[in-house]
């Protein structure tokens, strides 16, 4: 290792030579390099290095000083700034809760408003059904009274004809009055017996057909009055067999002997009660052939007849 030289202030020269083969650790496991120094001037050398070193520590802990008050200013800056997002935070979270609040209440009142809704449906549906039961019961009033008043225009005239001869709802034809218990009323159906006993409650009694004036008379009115089902469709004459079977006789006690206005086949006394009482239909077929034998006790219109005033 060469020599190192220094001068002094007072120009002598300082010779040291620093000696790296005693580099070792001590006890206290520290690490340790002693140099040696030769020359002149050790002491004042030392210090200076011992000043420096000084110095150096010095600023060293102004360094620290300064950095721990920027660091102090960096977290407090950090602090606030995380303590004003956690206050934003914490108020959008209240916020949050809150409409999540309103929302559950909005949710529950749709879901209230909803069974409602299907409770009035169900309901409406019902009323609904109703509504059209009670139409279609309407529907078949007015069918009904748009066919008697069909009924009524088509026997207008003769009403008109009666000129007081004949009660109201009665028809004149020649001399006598008659009246048929559809026109007055529509849907009442009586037995034979019942039906003579309202004829004669009228001053009149069940019908006598003793010509074919007559005859063709009740066919036509018939044919205006109902139409369909001739087997439901027929009116209680004052024709019966009761006293002697097969022997048809009138109301008027004169004994029926024209077969011609039988339908085919009848009479035919058909089933346990037997038919002993006559119906007169609309034939369609043959407008002479409009009558048969019934029940007695069946249910049907009836046709009365009385002399004009």
């Amino acid at each position: 290792m060469e020599n190192l030289q220094r001068r002094t202030d007072d120009g002598q020269k300082i010779s040291f030579t620093p000696n790296f083969s005693q580099v070792f650790f001590n006890t206290d496991r520290h690490f340790r390099s002693r140099y040696e120094l030769f020359g002149r001037g050790g002491d004042g050398t030392n210090r200076l290095v011992i000043l420096c070193l000084g110095l150096l520590n010095a600023v060293l802990l102004i360094t620290a000083i300064v950095i721990g008050i920027n660091c102090a200013k960096v977290r407090e800056g950090s602090l606030q700034v995380s303590h004003s997002a956690a206050t934003q935070l914490i108020s959008e979270l209240n916020y949050l809760r809150s409409n999540h609040s309103d929302v559950m209440e909005a949710e529950e009142e749709a879901k209230n408003a909803f069974e409602r809704a299907v409770k009035n449906h169900a309901q409406l549906k019902v009323t609904i059904e109703q509504q059209k039961t009670i139409n279609d019961e309407y529907q078949k009033q007015i069918e009904a009274l748009l066919t008697e008043k069909t009924n009524l225009q088509s026997n207008i005239s003769a009403l008109e004809g009666t000129c007081g001869r004949c009660l109201p709802s009665w028809i004149l034809l020649n001399t006598s009055c008659y009246f048929f218990s559809y026109i007055e009323f529509s849907t009442v159906k009586k037995n034979w017996p019942d039906s003579r006993a309202d004829c004669v409650s009228r001053g009149a009694d069940l019908i006598v057909i003793d010509n074919q004036e007559e005859q063709k008379f009740v066919s036509d009115s018939i044919e205006n009055l109902k139409k369909g089902n001739i087997w439901e469709n027929g009116f209680w004459i004052g024709l019966t067999d009761t006293e002697s079977e097969g022997t048809w006789v009138w109301i008027n006690n004169v004994t029926e002997v024209e077969q011609r206005y039988w339908m085919e086949g009848e009479p035919n006394n058909i089933g346990q009660l037997g038919e002993d009482c006559g119906v007169a239909v609309y034939g369609p077929n043959n407008p002479w052939k409009t009558r048969y034998d019934a029940s007695c006790q069946g249910q049907k219109h009836w046709i009365c007849e009385m002399i004009s005033s």
